[in-house]
């Protein structure tokens, strides 16, 4: 059975508003699919921004009050505004603004997870929001309706967790070739050779690449940049100022590299973002 395993409440400093945040870890049938559900409400009378690095999430939200304002690599413009959408993977930092009073729920999928549940080539949505009616068309508006009118956050994750099994049921298969190949990538620390996994695989490096845009999005040299970025940051709130070591770790040519890599990713420099977990 899934079990709310984290409610958090954060006091504005003002003292007039807080956030609520609620995150759920699925059962195990759908581990592989999801990483986790989130249920977000603002009651705040400030506009707050965040900064997202890049990761292998890839994003449903489904929003119940105001969008918030999202920029790719940017600050968002008065035309960034989005409120229910999903989001495919970006290789690069993501700004989010939001005014106060925003409140959604959001399902966290892992790429391969994403393929099954959407139905679509991933590299649809890679770089890209796009609104739930055009990813999920009448499915997703029902299903926005279903989760307001719900009587708390355990009903809405219930509702949440019962549409997404409901639709990997009737999903096809994954490649098994590709699932193999991304899992490599990933038991690797982003370190295999691409040419080696399409050797394994008996596929040019052209289809391989091919294959994982469909899948995933990105192509498997991507995939693995933005592996070895995450468990270079991992390593840096662990190991801070061993800066040669975590490069030389995680793969890096050197120092240089790896500091291009988090400019790249997180749109800061690795000094930056060291700070303990």
């Amino acid at each position: 059975m899934s079990t709310e395993t984290e409610r958090h409440h954060e006091q504005d400093p003002s003292g007039t508003g807080r956030v609520e945040m609620v995150r759920r870890v699925p059962g195990p049938w759908l581990a592989d699919a999801i990483t986790d559900i989130c249920g977000y409400r603002e009651m705040l009378p400030v506009r707050s921004r965040n900064v997202e690095y890049a990761s292998l999430t890839v994003p449903l939200v489904i929003s119940f009050a105001e969008p918030f304002a999202i920029g790719l690599g940017r600050d968002p413009g008065d035309n960034d505004r989005f409120a229910s959408f999903a989001a495919g993977l970006y290789a690069g930092p993501v700004v989010i603004e939001s005014f106060g009073g925003a409140c959604c729920v959001q399902i966290n999928f892992t790429p391969l997870g994403a393929r099954r549940f959407f139905g679509l080539p991933m590299s649809e949505l890679t770089d890209r929001m796009v609104g739930i009616d055009d990813v999920l068309g009448l499915e997703g508006i029902a299903l926005r309706e279903r989760l307001g009118e719900a009587r708390d956050w355990s009903a809405r994750f219930a509702i949440a967790e019962g549409f997404v099994a409901g639709r990997l049921a009737e999903a096809k298969r994954m490649s098994a070739e590709v699932a193999w190949a991304y899992r490599q990538v990933i038991g690797s620390g982003g370190r295999m050779r691409i040419s080696v996994l399409a050797d394994e695989l008996g596929w040019s490096r052209k289809h391989l690449a091919a294959k994982f845009s469909d899948a995933i999005g990105i192509g498997p040299k991507t995939l693995s940049r933005i592996v070895r970025f995450n468990r270079a940051l991992s390593l840096s709130r662990q190991e801070a100022g061993d800066w040669a070591g975590i490069a030389a770790d995680c793969g890096y040519a050197d120092q240089a590299h790896l500091a291009r890599e988090f400019r790249q990713f997180a749109g800061e420099p690795p000094t930056a973002l060291a700070v303990p977990a």
